[in-house]
């Protein structure tokens, strides 16, 4: 073949020499194209700029604009590490190391701990060989060759022997550097400008915990040292309002592995918190209609088999208790339950929209890696309901309950929140329900009904419930990462497999569609979030303790428990700081505790019948009378004001 046909992103074609790389038709284009150029596409795959192009086909040049370029260059970073690490530490063998949404890891199998002296050491290292400008080279091996060539190392033996056809490729780093991997990356190391490495975990080789436990070292990279260093300063605002820590500082909650992994208790000011969203929660339903419920923590595995839920969802279950003649297993899901409440009397058409809630406790087994403090939990509790209704009225009550959703994020004081509408893989007939027909209509009316409140979504494929399309509301926290916290999905299925039937107006029978939905979430889950999104400075209407009364000496303790009083008589929840300390001491710590109003008394302020008021953000207000105070922060209690 005299020459090939390279096809541009712009349409326009030109010839081009077998074996010709994409950096050199970079700079054909433009010199500052193939300055910026950090990996290619050949027909749509990914591919490196100095591996020749041996036929005809399209190409594309992806920069830092690009973000699919990320990836290639984190990864490229991993390998970096790698090297780093092994000419520090010879005798360590690698495992894995991955691009991931944050950044990169890399796993290795180290008798010695590493630690963070030698995080330092090993990045250093990193920028040394980075200057080198040291080549990615792809090469080419035979599998019995590099099963001998690797013999020492047992990670890359699993994982050739595992993955790699007869001819695999492999990525050289230099002389000393060579590892199993299928690219591409980036040209050579001069092209990483900024990264840190970040932590180190324990982890266990292929992510089973039955297999050896590694360590796995994490860190981020970014095209430039702004973008990281304004990563880190997330990072940094990340950690300070980690639930974890917050949870342990201001005495929300604890975890004891007495109990065990995943099972958080509940303190007295986080126990206020969730009760509080419960309150809030069931109040906004019963005003929407819905019927409140009480159904147990376990059912029979028959209830889970004729739903569908054991042959789906068997793996994240407890294994089932044999009792006598029968197995019983804690619940994943409520929606069984809601079923055979609403299947327990004959329904009429007029009946409907039958809408049954429950604070619905579940069980899921999560792995222990996974487990973290509030937000992925064993046992949680869950602001479930499920609608029956005709198929009629499925938009009208999925409009309803995006008005409760919206209504209840603006009162918890959630801004940050995208659509997220959930759809099947069709061509997966194992995860999803195998009826079209049913899918259809699903997703049509969940389409039209966000396109009536003119709500804009992202369609993501392959994110449906196994029953059912749904829409996912997706917040975000600090560092923007997305998790699914509201959710509604409609589902034709599960009323089939019980046989659910209501009268029509026709005297037949006909079969209701069921609507799931969660408003906010597990208890744990959205108490977790408000932790992180407030910093644990809740709004008023929300914090364990709305004020707090502090004497300036003893003298003045009478008639601090006096106030104490009028504020809990008039539903304020209010402590009174008796200790004989000064009172710049409690005011610091009441500020730690994040109380929203300190209120300090003197001799005047007893004489006047008033209080100092001082706000955690806004310092001192001044001294108001009680009764005036009272009327202020009840006003705010009662409105659920997120702002001071």
């Amino acid at each position: 073949m005299d020459s090939i046909e390279i096809t541009l992103p712009d349409g326009s074609r030109q010839p081009a020499a077998p074996g010709t790389r994409p950096i050199d038709i970079a700079r054909q284009i433009s010199p500052r194209l193939a300055d910026a150029a950090v990996v290619a596409k050949v027909d749509g795959e990914m591919y490196d700029l100095t591996r020749p192009i041996e036929k005809s086909a399209q190409l594309q040049i992806l920069t830092p604009r690009d973000p699919e370029a990320l990836q290639v260059y984190r990864h490229s970073t991993a390998h970096l590490l790698a090297a780093a690490v092994l000419e520090l530490y010879p005798e360590t063998k690698l495992g894995i190391g991955p691009a991931i949404e944050s950044g990169f890891y890399y796993d290795f199998d180290r008798a010695t701990p590493f630690t963070p002296e030698d995080l330092e050491k090993i990045e250093n290292k990193m920028w040394e060989i980075q200057k080198r400008h040291l080549p990615y080279e792809r090469v080419y091996t035979r599998k019995e060759e590099g099963l001998r060539k690797y013999g020492d190392a047992w990670m890359k033996c699993e994982l050739i022997r595992d993955r790699a056809g007869e001819v695999f490729s492999e990525y050289t780093l230099g002389p000393h550097f060579i590892d199993f991997c299928r690219g591409p990356h980036v040209p050579d190391t001069s092209k990483i400008k900024a990264f840190k490495l970040l932590s180190i975990a324990g982890a266990y080789w292929r992510g089973d915990e039955h297999n050896k436990q590694l360590q796995r070292i994490y860190g981020t990279a970014f095209f430039t040292q702004k973008e990281l260093e304004d990563y880190l300063k997330r990072l940094e605002e990340a950690k300070r309002r980690d639930h974890r820590r917050l949870g342990k500082e201001l005495e929300l909650f604890t975890v004891n592995e007495t109990v065990g992994a995943g099972l958080p208790l509940w303190l007295p000011k986080g126990a206020t918190i969730r009760r509080l969203l419960e309150e809030y929660i069931l109040e906004r339903e019963r005003a929407a209609g819905y019927q409140h419920v009480y159904t147990p923590d376990l059912a029979k595995v028959e209830l889970y088999q004729r739903s569908g839920h054991w042959e789906h969802y068997k793996d994240s279950m407890f294994p089932p208790m044999d009792l006598e003649t029968e197995q019983m297993v804690l619940r994943p899901m409520n929606c069984p339950h809601h079923i055979l409440i609403y299947e327990s009397k004959q329904r009429s058409y007029r009946d409907l929209p039958v809408r049954i809630a429950e604070l619905g406790t579940m069980y899921r087994y999560e792995r222990s890696g996974a487990l973290s403090g509030l937000s992925r939990v064993r046992c949680m509790t869950l602001n479930d309901a499920h609608i029956f209704c005709a198929p009629e009225q499925v938009k009208e009550e999925f409009i309803g309950v995006m008005k409760l959703v919206e209504q209840a994020y603006k009162d918890l004081g959630i801004t940050q929140y995208s659509y997220r509408l959930s759809l099947r893989d069709p061509a997966d007939k194992q995860k999803y329900v195998d009826n079209d027909a049913m899918w259809a209509l699903g997703e049509r009316v969940l389409r039209e009904a966000l396109d009536a409140l003119e709500l804009k979504y992202v369609a993501a494929p392959g994110e449906a419930a196994f029953y059912g399309p749904k829409l996912d509301i997706q917040l975000a926290d600090v560092m923007g990462h997305e998790e699914t916290y509201s959710t509604i999905q409609v589902d034709f299925h599960l009323p089939n497999q019980f046989g659910l039937k209501y009268v029509g107006a026709d005297g037949k029978d006909h079969q209701p569609v069921m609507i799931h939905r969660g408003v906010i979430s597990t208890m744990e889950r959205m108490t977790s979030y408000l932790i992180e999104l407030y910093g644990g400075a809740f709004p008023v209407w929300l914090a364990p303790v709305q004020a707090i009364v502090l004497p300036i000496t003893d003298r003045q303790m009478e008639y601090g428990r006096k106030v104490l009083a009028d504020l809990q008589a008039a539903g304020v929840r209010a402590e009174l700081d008796e200790r004989s300390e000064k009172v710049n001491l409690k005011i610091r710590e009441a500020q730690l505790q994040k109380i929203p109003y300190m209120l300090v008394v003197g001799d005047r302020e007893q004489q006047n019948g008033q209080v100092a008021v001082r706000n955690r953000k806004h310092g001192d207000q001044g001294a108001q009378a009680v009764a005036d105070f009272i009327a202020e922060i009840r006003g705010l209690i009662d409105s659920k004001t997120v702002s001071e």
